[in-house]
């Protein structure tokens, strides 16, 4: 009995998840006729394409494509600079090494909007506000959460692993190259996931560098459409799903990466 009732609590959490992405989506695949006549809840007949089609003369497509862009420079950034910092904390002796990391650690206290002001007035004066470098550049050089992450995984490799590749001759780039980095695909693609997830969901940053369409992201783009067009519900929605659909996939994709990193991390 005990073990149907946390089934049981666990599946009613799940329904209440899904139930908003499955609402969306019924949502955004109705005619604005059938939504007003119908409960949420009935499926669509016919089904019709028509909202996405709607959303995305309206600007939602190129609001996709610069989020793309601007979420892949970011996760390239940060999971090749926070691989180089965690590899120097983790395996290599300099002075004052350990009060350096902490240090950097403790900025994960400070809240974003602390920062927010100072990195506003630092691109006006570069002029680069409203352009793509300014979407990208204040979170491509890595992050405390993901070198942290990195650097308690590469301190549980075998230190014997990377003397016998020394004794071949490799040096610190090809250790990390063919040593770490093969290792480390579990908790890599963990971190690839979270970051790429943040990024794509982020707003308040895009919200201020930029202006217009033309480097608007994805969550800007559905926050406007909101404005727009609250009373047309089915194409809010069309927009709404379409920023949700890509990370699902992602999490259905690598889920199996993650689910084993939180595993060994648990492990150890």
């Amino acid at each position: 009995m005990r073990g149907a009732a946390v089934y049981a609590l666990v599946l009613l959490g799940a329904l209440l998840t899904v139930a908003p992405l499955v609402l969306s989506a019924l949502t955004a695949l109705k005619t604005p006729q059938q939504f007003a006549r119908e409960s949420a809840l009935t499926p669509p007949h016919p089904v019709t394409m028509e909202n996405f089609h709607t959303a995305f003369e309206h600007g939602l497509g190129r609001a996709v494509l610069v989020t793309a862009l601007m979420t892949a420079f970011i996760t390239g950034g940060q999971l090749l600079t926070s691989i180089l910092a965690a590899y120097a904390f983790a395996r290599t002796q300099f002075p004052g090494r350990d009060t350096l990391f902490w240090v950097y650690l403790a900025t994960m206290m400070v809240p974003p909007m602390v920062t927010l002001i100072p990195l506003y007035l630092m691109f006006a004066k570069l002029g680069w506000l409203n352009t793509f470098w300014a979407l990208v550049l204040p979170f491509m050089f890595g992050s405390p959460y993901a070198i942290f992450l990195l650097r308690q995984y590469f301190r549980a490799i075998p230190g014997e692993l990377i003397g016998a590749a020394r004794l071949d001759g490799a040096n610190t780039l090809d250790i990390l190259v063919h040593v770490m980095v093969p290792m480390s695909r579990p908790i890599l693609a963990t971190l690839t996931l979270i970051t790429v997830v943040s990024q794509w969901n982020t707003f308040m940053w895009p919200l201020v560098a930029s202006s217009g369409q033309r480097w608007q992201v994805l969550t800007v783009a559905t926050a406007n459409f909101q404005t727009q067009y609250n009373a047309q519900w089915t194409l809010v929605m069309a927009a709404t799903t379409v920023a949700i659909a890509p990370l699902v996939v992602l999490f259905v994709v690598f889920q199996r990466q993650v689910l084993r990193s939180i595993a060994w991390t648990g492990i150890r």
